[in-house]
């Protein structure tokens, strides 16, 4: 079944189409064909079409699932909770998923399966790798990895969000539905990773509470 998402997400989420709109509209002020949009101080894209934002962006979320591909499972050796173990191995699975169905998106549209640097989710992974490395196998370190893969998810939630947006505008339905599904499971892992913190927290503030 498809994980209802709060209110909040559904909104902005739906306020997407609108988003891009403007976006285009603004960074093409003249009328030219090419939208230009400032993603960050140092960092510029190009592309002539909307077509062409929504597969920069498809190619992002495939780098950043195949960089999660990798991390996975690290994260799953370096977890002590057995329940949180699993949970990192059965998402490794989900994630294979995820990738396979950006995949078939990708030959719908007639473009190559291909990723370019995501940079956010670099980022993210670091931070699950710090994680690791700075702690011993234990609670503490649980409790880490639970935030870092949290934020993971928070990035793939919004990321699968404005491409699903972005599919519908343009009446890819079939593409939306395959965007769709992933987005749903990225939804249940977070709610999953919730679930699994407030013990996980619980346990270690009465073990370790520092105060």
């Amino acid at each position: 079944m498809p994980i209802l998402l709060t209110a909040e997400i559904r909104a902005r989420i739906g306020n997407l189409k609108s988003f891009w709109r403007l976006c285009v509209r603004l960074s093409d002020p003249d009328g030219r064909g090419v939208a230009t949009l400032k993603l960050n101080p140092n960092t510029t894209m190009s592309a002539e079409t909307f077509h062409d934002l929504f597969i920069e962006e498809l190619k992002d979320i495939y780098h950043a699932e195949n960089q999660l591909l990798k991390a996975l499972p690290k994260m799953a050796k370096a977890a002590a909770d057995e329940k949180l173990k699993a949970g990192f191995l059965a998402h490794l699975e989900e994630t294979k998923g995820h990738v396979d169905r950006l995949a078939q998106v990708f030959q719908s549209l007639g473009e190559p399966v291909k990723g370019k640097p995501c940079k956010a989710m670099k980022g993210l992974v670091e931070e699950g790798a710090e994680a690791i490395e700075e702690n011993d196998k234990g609670i503490v370190r649980d409790v880490q990895l639970i935030g870092a893969a949290q934020r993971v998810e928070h990035y793939e939630i919004a990321a699968y969000g404005t491409v699903v947006a972005m599919a519908e505008l343009m009446g890819h339905t079939a593409e939306a539905k395959l965007l769709q599904a992933t987005l749903d499971e990225e939804g249940a892992t977070d709610k999953k990773l919730t679930t699994l913190s407030k013990a996980i927290n619980k346990a270690a503030f009465k073990e370790f509470p520092g105060m």
